[in-house]
């Protein structure tokens, strides 16, 4: 006679705890922030050799780093800065350079983020890079450690790019030469990215117009005023083209 054999009871592990789930998503959130750090560190470097070789004080690449984490705006400014230009005018360039974060904000992710203090770093955090990122990741796979684990890493990789620049431009023996065109190479390769992928001639149109126009009316200001001319002339085209779509939906 064979002893009975006792049901086997399936062992269910316990869930894992919160501080736990938070580690998870914090650590998912810093590896997030690699492939956006490749681009972001050499970029800080660049602004360190930049501002040195302008002949500004070493401080002010992490003080600009801090105040206006925007690498673009942060590389225009350091010239700006070097011309003495007026503060109207950077007003004015800081104003139009960052207009594009104000869409950014209707699909960006902030609504995850509940604590006062935490949500206004991840406005303040919402680069480029940053909201690419969250773009590319599912819903069901978002939250506000991840996100934040995220924006930290990036501006650590900045701030410490632009401390690598500082320390390595102090033991270069002679000015790296060209690295003032450092921001025009940026926006070159992101306009011909976006013009690959979109095939916006009209768009590449209206930027060269804006900016012949620009330098022969206004040389001293040629940036500003041919960013404020292609930004109107952008909201002109959304209007034209929004009615008619219109039109042609009626006439349908």
């Amino acid at each position: 006679m064979q002893p009975d054999v006792l049901p086997q009871i399936p062992v269910t592990p316990d869930p894992p705890s919160a501080p736990a789930i938070r580690s998870r998503q914090i650590a998912a959130g810093v590896r997030d922030s690699f492939s956006a750090g490749l681009g972001i560190f050499p970029l800080g470097i660049a602004l360190g050799l930049l501002i040195l070789q302008a002949g500004l004080p070493w401080w002010l690449t992490p003080a600009l780093s801090l105040s206006a984490f925007a690498g673009s705006l942060e590389l225009l400014l350091v010239g700006m800065v070097a011309a003495v230009t007026p503060l109207p005018a950077v007003a004015v360039t800081v104003l139009v350079v960052n207009f594009r974060h104000v869409f950014y904000a209707f699909s960006f992710p902030l609504h995850l983020v509940k604590h006062p203090a935490a949500k206004a770093y991840a406005v303040y955090a919402m680069i480029d890079e940053a909201y690419a990122v969250s773009a590319s990741l599912p819903g069901s796979q978002r939250s506000a450690p991840r996100l934040l684990a995220m924006q930290i890493a990036c501006e650590i990789y900045w701030v410490g790019g632009g401390l690598t620049g500082v320390a390595l431009g102090a033991a270069l023996p002679a000015p790296v030469k060209g690295l003032e065109f450092a921001l025009c190479a940026l926006f070159t390769v992101l306009t011909l990215d976006a013009f690959r992928s979109r095939r916006e001639i009209p768009s590449v149109l209206l930027a060269g117009a804006c900016v012949t126009v620009a330098l022969v009316l206004t040389p001293g200001l040629a940036m500003f005023t041919a960013l404020l001319l292609f930004v109107g002339l952008l909201l002109v085209r959304h209007a034209l083209t929004a009615r008619r779509s219109a039109e042609d939906a009626a006439d349908a």
